[in-house]
C-alpha cells in the first residue's frame, strides 16, 4: 500500500512514517518544506503525481494559545487546507486520514467522551480542528477522522520535554490539576491509526492512551520515571491565566469494538523516555 504523509517532520508525522514503513507499506513522507498543504495547486499536483492509496494528514497548527491571536491562520491550516488535501485524495480514490483533538469538546460532560458525544469547542484552536473534521468529511467520503489527546513524541516540542527542561533548571514547578485528559505517545497512536487503515475502517474514531490523568499527575510521573528532583505544585487553570480556554475533562474512549486499545499513558511515557534516549544517541553518532 502506498501511503503519503504530510507534516512528516512533526511528532505524529514521524511516528506515522515509522509505523507504516515497519508494516511494509511504501511511504512518501513529506515535511512542511516538501509540501505546504495551504498551497492548493501544489497539493493537487503532488497527490496526482504520487497517486497514493492513503493520505495521512499530520500537518497541523498546534499552538493552542497562539490560535487565539490568529484564528484565521489556525483555520487556514487545520480546516481549509485539510479540506483541500481531502479533496485531492478523493481525485485519486485515496483514503484520507485526518487526526483531530479532544479540544473539540468543552469538558462539561464530567466523564470520557465517545464518538457519539456532540462537540462544543471552547477555543479558536478547538473550532479550527472541528472545522477540519467537517471539511474533510465533506470533501472525501472515504475519510478516517481520528481524535486523540495530549500528544507527545520524538521530534517536536511537548509537555514531557517542557517538564524535563524545567526540572533541569529549577527545583519546583506549578502545574494545573483541574484539567483531565489522556496523554498519548505518538508512536502508540500511529500504530493504532495503521491498524485502522489496514482494517479499512472509515468514519470517526477516538484513539487515545488508556486511563485519564491531570497535567499535575502527568508531571509527577515524568519526574519520577526520569529520576529528576523537581517538586510539582498544584495550580488551577484560573491561576495560570492561559489565553485559550481548555476543557476541564476531555478524556476519550471509543464506542467501537474494532478501535485499537492503546497502552496506559504511563507505559507510553516509559516507552518515550527510552526512545528519546535512543534517538539522541543516534543523532550523536550521525554527527
Amino acid at each position: 500500500m502506498k501511503v503519503l504523509i504530510t507534516g512528516a517532520g512533526g511528532m505524529l508525522g514521524r511516528s506515522s512514517a515509522d509505523a507504516m514503513g515497519a508494516r511494509g507499506h511504501e511511504v512518501v513522507a513529506l515535511p512542511r518544506q516538501g509540501l505546504d498543504i495551504t498551497d492548493g495547486a501544489a497539493v493537487t499536483s503532488r497527490v496526482e503525481r504520487e497517486r497514493p492509496e492513503v493520505v495521512v494528514n499530520c500537518a497541523a497548527w498546534t499552538d493552542v494559545d497562539g490560535a487565539e491571536d490568529d484564528e484565521r491562520g489556525a483555520t487556514l491550516v487545520n480546516d481549509e487546507a485539510a479540506g483541500m488535501l481531502a479533496a485531492a485524495a478523493t481525485s485519486v480514490g485515496a483514503l484520507i486520514v485526518h487526526p483531530s483533538s479532544d479540544y473539540v469538546f468543552d469538558g462539561s460532560k464530567g466523564g470520557p467522551y465517545d464518538e457519539s458525544d456532540p462537540p462544543s469547542p471552547l477555543s479558536a484552536y478547538g473550532r479550527s480542528k472541528l472545522g477540519g473534521e467537517t471539511s474533510v468529511a465533506a470533501a472525501n467520503p472515504r475519510h478516517l477522522i481520528v481524535r486523540s489527546s495530549w500528544l507527545f513524541g520524538i521530534g517536536g516540542s511537548n509537555f514531557v520535554e517542557t517538564m524535563l527542561r524545567i526540572g533541569s533548571e529549577q527545583h519546583e514547578v506549578l502545574v494545573v490539576s483541574d484539567q483531565i485528559g489522556c496523554p498519548t505517545y505518538t508512536r502508540h497512536l500511529a500504530g493504532g491509526i495503521a491498524t485502522l487503515v489496514e482494517a479499512r475502517v472509515v468514519g470517526l474514531r477516538h484513539v487515545a492512551a488508556a486511563n485519564p490523568c491531570s497535567w499535575y499527575e502527568f508531571a509527577q510521573e515524568i519526574f519520577d520515571q526520569s529520576d529528576v528532583d523537581c517538586r510539582v505544585m498544584s495550580a488551577t487553570t484560573e491561576m495560570l491565566g492561559r489565553r485559550a480556554r481548555r476543557p476541564a475533562y476531555s478524556a476519550l474512549v471509543s464506542g467501537y469494538r474494532e478501535t485499537p486499545l492503546l497502552p496506559d499513558w504511563r507505559q507510553g511515557l516509559a516507552s518515550y523516555l527510552v526512545d528519546r534516549t535512543s534517538a539522541a544517541g543516534a543523532e550523536e553518532n550521525a554527527a
